[in-house]
Order: C-alpha cells, then structure tokens, then sequence
C-alpha cells in the first residue's frame, strides 16, 4: 500500500509547537492525584496551595515530599493499611514515581510558557494530611532534557 504525501497544511499542523494550556498546573494536578491514587490503592485528591520560593537554583526539578507522605507511601506500598509513625527517609519509589509523571506530564504538550518556581499541594487520603511541593529548574531547555532522560530510563 503506498502512503499519500502529506498536504502543505497536514506539514504546517505537524510542525507547530503545542500551546500551553491555562490548565496545564490543574492537568499536573489531576494525574498526580491518578497516579497516587493507584499506586496507594486509595482515593487520594490534591489541591494547590501557595510554594515557596526555592533557596537556590537547580538544573533539575526537586520535589520536596512531606513526611507524612512518605509514611504513607511506605507503608500502602509494603501492604500495610493503617499508616502509624513518621517514616526516616523518602522512598525512591515515591521520587521516580513523581518524576515520572512530572516527566510525562511535560512532554505531552502540557507545557508551560513561562515555568513557575514551584508548585505545591496539599494532599488528602484515607483521613491523613500531608503536604508535596516541587521546584522547577528556570530554563525550560533544562526542563525538557531531564524529561527526556526520565522518560528514556522508564
């Protein structure tokens, strides 16, 4: 079967670069709260709350998980159902977890024309509070090459 060529206005489509969106931080948000509401096995919903400026710049996005996220996530990732204590440390789990969804979230055409600093939310699940921020780098050039990596590595 031979493919027809492209018509000049299918070439000019393809070749445009996607717009963002006012929604794009609810569009972040949204699968956010998908993906941790899976990978927990239970409802969870975030909702933005104001960030904080990040103290110094970085290359990379940093997220900045409370720790009443990171007991949490312990604990329904390990198959426990009642979340007690505060964890030591925050699972790379949770870390790749988010970065793969920022990652995703950033290529799919959701982006931004001018990045933010930071964003927060405040997240709700199964009766705990906990709070999960994340700081952009400020080129979008560096944003784009580390969600590419991300991406690459999955």
């Amino acid at each position: 079967m031979q493919l027809l060529e492209l018509t000049p206005a299918e070439l000019a489509f393809l070749k445009t670069v996607p717009v963002a969106t006012a929604h794009s931080p609810q569009r972040l948000t949204h699968h956010l709260a998908s993906v941790l509401t899976a990978r927990l096995r239970l409802p969870v919903t975030l909702h933005a709350v104001l960030a904080t400026e990040p103290a110094h710049a970085q290359s990379t996005p940093v997220w900045l998980p409370g720790a009443a996220l990171a007991s949490l996530w312990l604990t329904r990732r390990l198959g426990g159902k009642h979340v007690s204590g505060v964890a030591p440390f925050v699972p790379q789990t949770l870390i790749r977890t988010l970065n793969e969804v920022l990652a995703e979230c950033w290529l799919d055409g959701s982006v931004l024309d001018a990045l933010p600093t930071a964003f927060a939310w405040q997240l709700t699940a199964d009766h705990s509070q906990a709070r999960l921020a994340v700081q952009f780098p400020h080129h979008l050039s560096d944003m784009t090459n580390w969600a590419r990596g991300v991406i690459n590595h999955v």
